[in-house]
């Protein structure tokens, strides 16, 4: 069988060293990485050679790596790029996002982190008007994402970098239970159906508004939270049945993870807190 071609990665980022150590993660993977150090000298290598992925720094004297990613986007749609700066704010991580980066990753990263991000980027497509930005202050982040499961994963990942005073294990936990809740939303309320959206704020806490009518806890035979104690997985069965992916255990997570679940009476809205 003939041998895979290497996916090929375009590393823009002035400090030679983040050069070395990317290089470093790379090796032994399906990945070939080639350097440029600055913004300009990405886009003269893209007029001659295709990338399957751009790894771009935002912190670059002259053009920095947002008014690149602007760029890259009038210039080369179809090549999604990862944003990655040692300077974490809520701003880089909202421009990156409308700027419509495939991703974003705060320095410093392990291995583990950049491959699964990379493999993702060139994985998912990305559609200008898949997320919308709402409202962009820091302590108030409204958007509003079309009811697909690689947008919301991608949004997951886009939460799971927002600067917080959480320590990693309660970051980890808010962001899994932020993605069950999305989920929630965008496939049984809005049953993956693009041309409906789902609005959601972070305040502090994550809330999420489902497209669909609403449910009753009194209703979700499907889910683990219904289970009995002696009877812990009898949910899965009924979703064999039922013809619903395997699962279910999402609000069962989200209960053990937040401090607040509180859904309103018609259920289509949900509100998850989490006390610093």
């Amino acid at each position: 069988m003939p041998v895979p071609q290497p996916l090929r990665l375009l590393i823009v980022d002035d400090d030679p060293s983040m050069h070395e150590l990317v290089q470093a993660m790379l090796a032994g993977r399906s990945w070939e990485g080639d350097s440029v150090f600055n913004a300009d000298e990405a886009l003269a290598r893209l007029e001659t050679r295709s990338y399957d992925v751009l790894l771009v720094d935002i912190l670059m004297p002259g053009m920095d790596g947002l008014e690149l990613l602007a760029q890259l986007r009038a210039r080369y749609p179809a090549t999604p790029a990862v944003m990655m700066t040692v300077k974490n704010t809520p701003e880089h991580v909202l421009e990156s996002l409308r700027r419509e980066a495939a991703a974003y990753i705060s320095k410093p990263f392990s291995r583990d982190t950049l491959l699964t991000t990379l493999q993702n980027a060139v994985s998912n497509s990305v559609r200008g008007d898949d997320i919308k930005i709402l409202s962009d202050k820091p302590h108030w982040i409204s958007l509003q994402i079309r009811c697909q499961i690689a947008t919301a994963d991608r949004l997951t990942q886009f939460v799971r970098e927002l600067p917080s005073d959480l320590e990693p294990d309660e970051r980890e936990q808010i962001a899994t239970a932020f993605r069950e809740l999305l989920l929630n939303a965008v496939e049984h309320g809005g049953q993956l159906d693009p041309g409906k959206t789902v609005d959601l704020s972070y305040i502090r806490t994550a809330r999420s508004i489902d497209p669909g009518e609403g449910f009753s806890m009194n209703t979700l035979a499907h889910a683990a939270i219904a289970n009995t104690a002696e009877e812990p997985f009898r949910h899965l069965e009924l979703r064999r049945q039922m013809g619903i992916r395997p699962g279910g255990f999402g609000l069962l997570m989200t209960k053990s993870f937040a401090d607040e679940l509180i859904y309103s009476a018609k259920g289509n809205e949900v509100i998850l807190i989490k006390y610093l």
